[in-house]
């Protein structure tokens, strides 16, 4: 405040011309205090790029179910695991579907990774204390629908109603007909992708009140990186009525903006004049 002080009576004390190209220079200083620095904002070009090449690849869908914290704490709820699914307005939970899961790491501990855009209630949810439980259920081709009701929580507000699912030890949903599920506990809390600064210094943070980001740049979206230990891979059940075996046997892929699944290729015969 008084350097902006100092030159508008500056301006006031000099010729017009001086006075002009001073206040272009207060106006630049301005900008660059406000602006965020070049190493915050993100090459949008380089963005778009990336984006088109990665939608050349096939990506796992999954979805992760979590407990969804107290209002009286900020631990998820431990209540003892239910030996029959009930309503879901009665069972604190939330599920996110994931095209970022991935596996890390076998030895000597067995960690998954995945990401998760922010703000997210199921981000809060995990990111609500270090030591939380998750189950992460591997999508088969017979789950688009799945797929779809956990990324639209707007059209879906209680996902759980409409599907199966059982119990996992914790307590957490299992969904049938998905090609597996993996009983997780995070490791530390959430690595804010936004924030280099924090990735540079290996020091993991929240990104605030209801996974609130400060600010994002461009058309860009801010997200947290979860990282896991599987503790157990869990027991499925297969969806009742499924009408292709097949597609159960499948994973459900996210390709070119749309789901779809893998198939073989036959295996090409080597030319008898290839070297």
């Amino acid at each position: 405040m008084a350097i902006r002080t100092a030159v508008r009576r500056a301006i006031k004390e000099i010729s017009a011309p001086q006075a002009l190209i001073l206040n272009y220079f207060s106006k630049r200083w301005k900008s660059h205090i406000h602006a965020p620095s070049s190493s915050q904002k993100p090459d949008n070009s380089l963005d778009h790029r990336i984006r088109a090449l990665l939608r050349e690849t096939a990506q796992p869908v999954a979805v992760v179910t979590c407990f969804m914290p107290t209002s009286s704490s900020s631990s998820p709820s431990k209540s003892p695991p239910p030996s029959v699914p009930t309503s879901s307005t009665t069972q604190p939970f939330h599920g996110a579907t994931l095209s970022s899961f991935t596996s890390i790491s076998l030895f000597p501990y067995p960690l998954v990774a995945f990401s998760l855009r922010v703000p997210s209630r199921t981000a809060t949810a995990l990111s609500s204390s270090s030591d939380t439980s998750l189950c992460i259920n591997l999508l088969s081709a017979s789950q688009s629908q799945t797929a779809r009701v956990f990324s639209r929580p707007d059209l879906y507000p209680c996902p759980f109603d409409l599907l199966e699912w059982s119990p996992t030890r914790e307590g957490l949903p299992a969904l049938h007909g998905s090609l597996g599920a993996l009983s997780c506990r995070l490791i530390g809390g959430a690595w804010p992708l936004h924030d280099l600064d924090a990735l540079g210094s290996g020091h993991t943070q929240l990104s605030g009140p209801e996974g609130e980001v400060e600010e994002t740049y461009g058309d860009g979206v801010a997200s947290e990186l979860f990282i896991a230990r599987v503790m157990r891979v869990e027991e499925v059940f297969s969806a009742e009525g499924a009408e292709d075996d097949a597609l159960r046997m499948l994973p459900l892929l996210y390709h070119r903006k749309a789901y779809t699944t893998a198939r073989d290729i036959p295996l090409s015969i080597p030319d008898k004049h290839d070297d």
